[in-house]
């Protein structure tokens, strides 16, 4: 420790904080909360203390720390979570985004709030609402069904018609949002009721759609009598099949166990309302606490050491000598067995932080009203009393976070680790089949390394109109879509009934290296010989040809093309290499068309209005109401086009500059 350190430690705060260890170029390796600043932070420098390798690692990177005091242990806990998301420090266990769980998103900041499944969770207002992930899409896509069929919702997100509203309306799926039938208060009310499932609040919903269908039937409305039965009988039958028998089915409880590899860590959290399993919700985080191979060398050795020991005390007799005093053997046995089990401990601990980290991030992410009153750990949390009285506090009520080690609860909790051990599971073997294509692909290319990162190239146009190109990223076998691009060809030369795929790959491929220096292990051309060709051409202009891998794939036979050789490699279609390729290609075409598309909609739909200066979709609407077409606004004196209401003078005259270019 050095001197600025120490200095540091001993002008430390009690007061409950969030402190930031740095290393020496500044970098913040961890991000971290404590109640007691002083006491946690001196904790880290401590000798005695016995701390996990990845810890050991940090501590001794360690030259500077800053920190920030706070009020109370919430305020910290909150700070913490929003700072580590800011900076995602290394050492700081991470959660990853991961895109293949899917949620559930409210937009609460519309009049009119819609509901759909997305696997992205990106907070356009803080009104929205989102939740999961959860880990049975198919489940959640049911569910989602039954909820439409159930309620009457918008099921567009544009009108279909200006004047009056469609089939939906008519058939009561929809009560005519579009056309404002319905008020936002009543709609907002109906999406209230449906935010109670994703809550795990479905007894208390069916308890009000329950004391609505009496109240109408004591009103003689049978008709919405009948509706609020239908409703009633269809939640019933959604989660009729999902009971787990606990002791007690009326508290609400959270379950979280987490299963690892060397690589990754899979985490599940079962969210059980009322004896039913309302969601099962999953997380993913990279293993930096995985056992080193140090470790497991003296683990086994550890092991090893016990039984030789258990073997020669069959022979020593008693583990106690005459005099009542431990023998040797024993004592050493002893000592044995206290580093086997310090060693569990401290991965158990870590374990622990794991699990709490994924609590903080989930409970800071929902309301006060879906945090339950039990919460069921695997392992113990290195800081419960935090956690729960910040839990406590949003809330408003008790909340008990417990261990269990026997019974019913116990069981529970084995089940949601044998859950998180299946999609570990799973996770390996798609990320070995994806390894497997990638080794392939590599001996196909006699690659020096596994091309973990392709992009592939495609271009999209009908007999030049509308010309585009796309960009798609695959990284260790999976689709990047942060990392997409889709492009505007900006050759004029490129027009309606004049196209060039191989002068529009040479502008992109141009547009792609001509402003980096990082370039992927692999660049992969929709085409052949002749795409392939342009590609290299450009390329070599740019002196990058030896620098980048780059390769083509025809469509009809899946051909592979590489630079400099006029005959295809020799492989096979159904290879997994080229069925990766394959993949990336669809990917691109996809991405391609897609744009496209979007680009000849927005083409068709575009008037000669757009072109006038200040004349925007609004006023645009208003001249064409008051003429009822261009001709009308073309042939329209200056004078007649200032009476249009919302049409100024100036932007009068500009419209009739527009028509008129040489008055």
């Amino acid at each position: 420790m050095n001197e600025n350190l120490s200095t540091i430690l001993s002008n430390l705060p009690s007061d409950s904080g969030v402190y930031f260890m740095k290393d020496k170029e500044g970098n913040i390796l961890y991000i971290g909360k404590a109640k007691n600043l002083k006491n946690r932070v001196k904790s880290y420098f401590n000798a005695s203390q016995k701390h996990s390798n990845r810890i050991a690692l940090m501590v001794q990177q360690i030259r500077d720390i800053e920190f920030i005091v706070t009020d109370t242990e919430a305020e910290a806990l909150a700070l913490e979570a929003n700072l580590i998301k800011q900076h995602q420090p290394h050492f700081n266990v991470l959660l990853k985004d991961d895109k293949k769980y899917p949620y559930i998103c409210i937009t609460w900041s519309e009049d009119y709030p819609r509901i759909f499944i997305t696997r992205k969770r990106r907070l356009n207002s803080k009104l929205d609402r989102y939740y999961g992930p959860y880990v049975d899409s198919g489940k959640l896509k049911d569910t989602l069904e039954i909820i439409k069929r159930t309620f009457s919702l918008r099921q567009r997100s544009k009108p279909l018609y200006k004047n009056r509203p469609c089939l939906n309306y008519d058939i009561g799926k929809c009560p005519g949002v579009c056309q404002n039938l319905i008020t936002p208060e009543e709609y907002r009310e109906t999406i209230s009721k449906i935010a109670l499932i994703f809550q795990g609040r479905i007894d208390e919903l069916l308890q009000q759609l329950t004391a609505k269908m009496q109240s109408c039937a004591e009103n003689l409305e049978f008709e919405k009598a009948s509706k609020y039965r239908d409703q009633i009988q269809s939640l019933s039958q959604l989660f009729s099949s999902q009971k787990v028998a606990l002791p007690d089915d009326t508290i609400s409880r959270d379950a979280i166990a987490l299963a690892q590899d060397d690589n990754h860590i899979c985490i599940q959290l079962f969210q059980i309302r009322a004896g039913r399993l309302i969601s099962r919700l999953g997380f993913f985080t990279d293993n930096k606490n995985s056992v080193t191979d140090k470790e497991k060398i003296s683990l086994s050795q550890t092991k090893n050491e016990s039984k030789t020991v258990d073997i020669k005390d069959q022979y020593a007799g008693n583990l106690y000598n005459n005099n009542g005093k431990m023998s040797v053997r024993s004592i050493a046995k002893e000592s044995i067995n206290n580093k086997y089990q310090d060693f569990i401990d401290s991965k158990n601990d870590e374990k622990g932080e794991i699990l709490q980290r994924v609590l903080e991030e989930h409970y800071s992410n929902i309301d006060s009203l879906e945090i339950p009153s039990e919460i069921l750990v695997q392992y113990n949390l290195p800081q419960a009393e935090i956690l729960t009285n910040w839990l406590q506090q949003k809330k408003g009520k008790k909340v008990t976070i417990i261990t269990p080690q026997k019974q019913q609860k116990a069981e529970l909790i084995s089940m949601v680790e044998r859950n998180a051990n299946i999609e570990l599971e799973r996770s390996q073997k798609f990320t070995q089949t994806n390894l497997e294509a990638m080794e392939d692909l590599a001996k196909i290319l006699d690659l020096p390394t596994l091309p973990r990162r392709i992009e592939g190239y495609d271009i999209s146009h009908i007999q030049g109109s509308n010309a585009v190109a796309s960009r798609v990223v695959f990284i260790d076998g999976l689709p990047a879509k942060q990392h997409y691009r889709h492009y505007k060809i900006q050759n004029p030369d490129i027009k309606i009934g004049h196209s060039d795929d191989f002068a529009s790959l040479q502008e992109i491929i141009k547009r792609r290296f001509s402003k980096t220096e990082e370039y992927p292990d692999l660049v992969m051309i929709d085409g052949g010989k002749g795409q392939l060709s342009s590609v290299c051409e450009v390329l070599e202009e740019m002196n990058l040809l030896s620098k980048i891998n780059v390769i083509s794939l025809a469509k009809k036979r899946e051909e592979i093309f590489i630079p400099n050789q006029s005959q295809p490699l020799p492989t096979q279609k159904e290879q997994t290499g080229v069925q990766l390729l394959r993949r990336l290609r669809d990917e691109a075409h996809r991405f391609a068309v897609t744009f496209h598309r979007q680009q000849r909609l927005k083409a068709s739909r575009r008037s000669i209005l757009d072109d006038i200066p200040g004349l925007g979709f609004e006023r645009q609407k208003l001249l064409l109401s008051h003429f009822n077409s261009i001709d009308y606004i073309r042939e329209a004196s200056l004078k007649q086009l200032q009476e249009v209401s919302g049409i100024g003078n100036h932007l009068a005259q500009n419209i009739y500059n527009y028509f008129h270019p040489n008055v």
